[in-house]
């Protein structure tokens, strides 16, 4: 069982979670239910999934977990893109939270590689 608290790429993916919360506040109400919940319980889906993984039994448990969380950041990946297409996102705002997940997935698939490796 791991500490997930220590791990760099859970600590990139809860401060993402956190900017993707402050930037939703702006989004239309009436995307409250629709996209505003959508893209935050993929991007939180990300960190949860890696704490989840250290919580189980082994490399091969956290692996598994850590492909899940993958796929929820190209979910969330999506979800930004189709946010700043409707106006919701301004490009500045965009291109920092698309920046910043496209360096938790390179943080994901350098230790899920580190973890395939040790298997």
């Amino acid at each position: 069982m791991k500490d997930f608290r220590q791990l760099q790429v859970w600590k990139k993916a809860h401060q993402f979670v956190l900017d993707v919360y402050r930037t939703t506040q702006t989004f239309p109400k009436e995307e409250l239910y629709g996209l505003i919940s959508q893209v935050r319980r993929a991007a939180a889906s990300i960190p949860t999934n890696i704490a989840e993984g250290c919580g189980r039994k082994g490399d091969a448990e956290l692996s598994r977990f850590c492909q899940i969380a993958m796929g929820s950041a190209s979910e969330v990946e999506y979800q930004l893109q189709l946010a700043a297409d409707l106006g919701f996102l301004e490009q500045q705002e965009y291109s920092k939270l698309n920046e910043q997940l496209l360096e938790v997935k390179r943080m994901l698939n350098s230790f899920l590689q580190k973890l395939n490796a040790n298997r």
